[in-house]
């Protein structure tokens, strides 16, 4: 389970940087919408997402989440440095899920914001979340190209 699960989360992630490869640094950061967010914002917020949820929570790893920067941090900075940050949130996930003991999996889980009662719960949440934003990003890269073809 811990494998495809990781796969999976992968290939989200090579996705992503796939699609950013179709915007400019300023598209990255700007909204096609009057409404909801921004590409880079979300992969801000994805990399913050595992980061805690994850990072902190299964791993240890001492990440303290700005939940609200995720969605407007006004600093911009470069596509390639966002996505490499996702990338290793990416990369700490699928090692972390792949130690996970069998007992491990079905340990109590307590976060901020989520009411799973265990890893495995927890886990699948966040890979469902990642799933659900890459789908707005598909409509917000579809949005700039047919803004960029006007």
């Amino acid at each position: 389970m811990a494998a495809a699960l990781g796969r999976q989360l992968s290939a989200f992630a090579a996705q992503v940087r796939q699609l950013a490869t179709e915007l400019s640094e300023d598209e990255f950061w700007t909204r096609p919408y009057p409404y909801g967010n921004t590409f880079g914002h979300l992969v801000l917020h994805l990399t913050g997402n595992l980061n805690y949820y994850i990072g902190a929570q299964m791993a240890g790893t001492g990440y303290v989440r700005d939940r609200e920067r995720e969605f407007g941090d006004p600093s911009r900075a470069p596509k390639a440095q966002v996505l490499q940050a996702m990338d290793e949130a990416v990369a700490m996930v699928v090692r972390t899920i792949g130690a996970q003991s069998a007992e491990d999996w079905t340990r109590d889980y307590r976060a901020v914001r989520t009411d799973e009662p265990n890893r495995v719960s927890m886990v699948l949440r966040c890979v469902e979340h990642f799933h659900h934003h890459l789908g707005q990003m598909i409509y917000l890269v579809k949005e700039h190209a047919r803004q960029r073809s006007r």
